[in-house]
């Protein structure tokens, strides 16, 4: 795994040592196997945002914290220059830039995320998390699919639903796509 996800896990890590709570007791707390959150927590595997959340929720922490090591600054307002969004390896498969990392207290999280081409076959990964999401095609062409729904998006459509359902997507005709993503608390 990245260096990069071997520092959230770290910081993972660091909050539960801190807060002086097990690893079977905060696996039992967010409902998943020990085995997995020490995965997560070792950095060996893919960290899903939902678990990220999970974590900033349970801890009273930003999000951003955990991704950057840096505690948001700003409360008033927050200029990010175009291509200049903090980048944060969430996934392999996905590169994010996170639009808002330097603000305190937000009650979405917006982010540019980029998706390789794919062939038919490639694998949707799927995820969830609290909150609500919408997503807005900026680029290409991807398959969504929320709780078995399948969806085709082109650049300028866009759906928002209820993120604590399964979803997952990939992008279509063998080219990469965009799309901005605002995941609400």
């Amino acid at each position: 795994m990245s260096e990069q996800i071997k520092l959230i896990a770290s910081r993972i890590k660091d909050l539960r040592e801190i807060s002086e709570i097990s690893i079977q007791t905060l696996a039992n707390e967010l409902k998943i196997p020990e085995e997995t959150y020490r995965a997560y927590e070792s950095g060996d595997t893919d960290i899903p945002v939902s678990f990220l959340y999970q974590i900033a929720n349970k801890f009273k922490v930003e999000l951003s914290a955990i991704l950057t090591g840096d505690a948001p600054k700003l409360h008033t307002y927050q200029v990010v220059r175009k291509g200049k969004g903090t980048s944060v390896e969430r996934r392999e498969d996905y590169k994010y830039h996170n639009l808002a990392n330097n603000f305190i207290g937000k009650k979405a999280e917006p982010f540019i995320v980029t998706v390789p081409a794919a062939s038919d076959a490639t694998e949707v990964h799927f995820n969830s998390h609290q909150g609500q999401e919408f997503n807005y095609v900026l680029e290409g062409t991807v398959q969504i699919i929320i709780n078995g729904h399948e969806l085709v998006l082109e650049e300028g459509d866009s759906v928002y639903f209820d993120s604590s359902a399964s979803h997952g997507m990939k992008a279509l005709n063998g080219k990469q796509a965009k799309f901005l993503a605002i995941i609400l608390k």
